[in-house]
């Protein structure tokens, strides 16, 4: 079983930075293609960002291209977003999502593609 614990998350004004951790225990953290997932209150958990097993491959959602990035320290198990200049439509609950059966690129921004989910960490941009 494969467990991942995000943290970072907080409140912050429009314009800010943040960076987000998700650290997994195991010893395959390696071998999984990550993702990172946001729900906002009402709203469907929508697609941010993934990364290749190796970090040499990432995607993004477009609403996010250019002001987010994923990256991941797989001698450190773990998995980053930056995420600079926030605006308040980013406020959501943030989940790092492994996907040890991920082999495609169209697979990233798919929710059923990921069979471990963390347990979310809140980010709330205030204008």
């Amino acid at each position: 079983q494969v467990q991942l614990v995000e943290s970072g998350g907080g409140l912050v004004q429009a314009g800010d930075s943040v960076r987000l951790s998700c650290a997994t225990s195991g010893r395959t953290f390696s071998s999984y293609a990550m993702g990172w997932f946001r729900q906002a209150p009402g709203k469907e958990r929508d697609f941010v960002a993934g990364i290749t097993r190796t970090g040499a491959f990432t995607y993004y959602a477009d609403s996010v291209k250019g002001r987010f990035t994923v990256s991941r320290d797989n001698a450190k198990n773990t998995v980053y977003l930056q995420m600079n200049s926030l605006k308040p439509e980013d406020t959501a609950v943030y989940y790092c999502a492994a996907g040890p059966r991920i082999v495609d690129s169209g697979s990233y921004s798919r929710g059923d593609k990921y069979d471990y989910w963390g347990q979310g960490t809140q980010v709330t941009v205030s204008s």
